[in-house]
């Protein structure tokens, strides 16, 4: 069930991804990032107010904390969607939100199998090779950067968001979207780009922002369910159907060093599932 429940949350964050990454490349990425966490926050109190539970202050920190890593991470993401291509971004940002809760995780107390570790040495190759863009003389993909700072957000959330046990409710999930709406505000600022909505396009943010709740929603359930471990990896494997559906809408080209990159990435989600 736990497994079931974290490829739910791929797929509605591989949903999210494009939706809101797709919009980015028509306004501004801050904006449709701010609106998605308007979506994201709204969907968290309908579902908080509907479902009673008994959230303790710690319980509630550790949804700030996660919210801190979701609202960075998503508007990087679309940043990133927005300046390259998905099928770079997407894959670099996933690894980077496998391997933070993987390292929370073992030290609070969860012990891996080997399989899991294998799994995690085939990521650096894949995380290499899908970054690179042969027209680009071998350079750097553009949005890289975006994919690596947007795995570190992903990870954060992941990481906190599995630290919450099941009798908390759903009101520090609440508390992770509100702190993501004003971290998306506040990291927008400090980079000196505007963050406030003023296009129609930007309202897609809304249907992208209750579809990142539905997959915190999964993923959460996932982690009580079973292992952090597992949980993070599976859920990172939403650059598959962003990827797809980049492939099949936008008619976005893999190339071979950035195929065979992509496998190792599914190679290691395979693997630290399997483990």
């Amino acid at each position: 069930m736990g497994v079931l429940l974290a490829l739910g949350a791929a797929l509605a964050y591989g949903l999210s991804d494009f939706i809101g990454g797709l919009a980015s490349r028509r306004t501004s990425a801050w904006a449709v990032a701010f609106v998605a966490a308007v979506g994201s926050l709204v969907g968290a109190v309908a579902l908080a107010l509907a479902v009673p539970g008994d959230a303790t202050r710690t319980d509630l920190a550790w949804g700030a904390l996660a919210g801190i890593g979701s609202g960075t991470g998503g508007a990087f993401l679309y940043r990133g969607f927005a300046a390259g291509r998905m099928g770079v971004v997407a894959p670099v940002s996933a690894v980077g939100a496998a391997l933070l809760p993987v390292v929370v995780a073992v030290s609070t107390g969860e012990r891996p199998s080997a399989l899991v570790w294998v799994g995690i040495v085939a990521a650096v190759p894949g995380i290499w090779l899908v970054s690179r863009e042969p027209e680009r003389d071998g350079g750097l993909a553009a949005g890289l950067v975006d994919g690596v700072l947007a795995g570190a957000g992903f990870g954060l959330l992941f990481a906190a968001v599995g630290q919450v046990p099941e009798e908390a409710g759903w009101w520090p999930t609440a508390v992770t979207q509100a702190v993501a709406l004003i971290a998306v505000a506040l990291t927008a600022t400090a980079l000196r780009v505007s963050w406030v909505p003023r296009h129609a396009t930007e309202l897609w943010g809304l249907l992208a922002g209750l579809l990142a709740t539905t997959a915190v929603v999964c993923f959460l359930l996932a982690t009580q369910t079973g292992m952090l471990t597992i949980a993070a990896v599976v859920t990172s494997l939403y650059p598959a159907f962003t990827i797809l559906l980049a492939a099949t809408v936008l008619h976005e080209r893999i190339h071979g060093l950035q195929g065979l990159g992509l496998a190792c990435c599914g190679v290691a989600v395979a693997l630290v599932a399997a483990g």
